[in-house]
């Protein structure tokens, strides 16, 4: 069984420690509790996981935020990875800081890597994972804040919730994605 792991971010050291890249800092994470690397490949960085019988495909594309559907649809046929077996990791305003969502499905919210996504792969039908980052902006301060930089207070949780991300994605593949919404989604 392989699957497909997507984490949303932007490319480019300005970018490394925002908000917005929590989905490229999940990834990091499990890769880095599992004593793998990325390598620099077509569309994104991409790195294998073994876990139980089951091969995880990790990807952060290098397409930018806006543009995460052809990284996305490129793995998927490249790796011959069915839709059911793709999750995407993203960053999630409308959730408490570093609480985590899991769905089998749903719509883009707004966030553009995920409207890309569904254009290019035509469907909204494939799970997702998404991280809170809070929502402490003033109106009119959405992009400041998503694309700001975390704070120290908030780097205090963030890397344990990092760590429960991860196991998040591989209960995903491991139990489904049923199962491991009814173990994570109230953590």
């Amino acid at each position: 069984m392989k699957y497909l792991i997507t984490g949303l971010g932007n490319i480019g050291s300005e970018y490394s420690n925002t908000r917005h890249n929590v989905g490229f800092m999940v990834l990091d994470a499990l890769a880095k509790a599992s004593n793998i690397s990325f390598a620099d490949a077509r569309y994104g960085f991409v790195a294998q996981l073994k876990h139980k019988g089951r091969t995880f495909v990790l990807l952060k594309p290098s397409t930018y935020m806006n543009l995460s559907g052809k990284a996305v649809n490129y793995w998927l046929q490249k790796e011959n990875i069915q839709l059911e077996n793709l999750l995407v990791v993203v960053d999630d305003i409308a959730l408490p800081l570093g609480a985590i969502r899991l769905r089998p499905k749903g719509s883009d919210g707004g966030h553009n890597g995920l409207k890309d996504i569904n254009e290019v792969l035509g469907t909204q039908d494939y799970a997702r994972l998404r991280f809170g980052i809070g929502n402490g902006f003033s109106r009119g301060r959405q992009v400041d804040y998503v694309l700001g930089e975390w704070t120290d207070e908030e780097m205090k949780v963030i890397p344990e919730r990092l760590a429960l991300a991860g196991e998040a994605v591989l209960a995903f593949g491991t139990i489904g994605v049923e199962r491991a919404m009814n173990l994570y989604n109230n953590r």
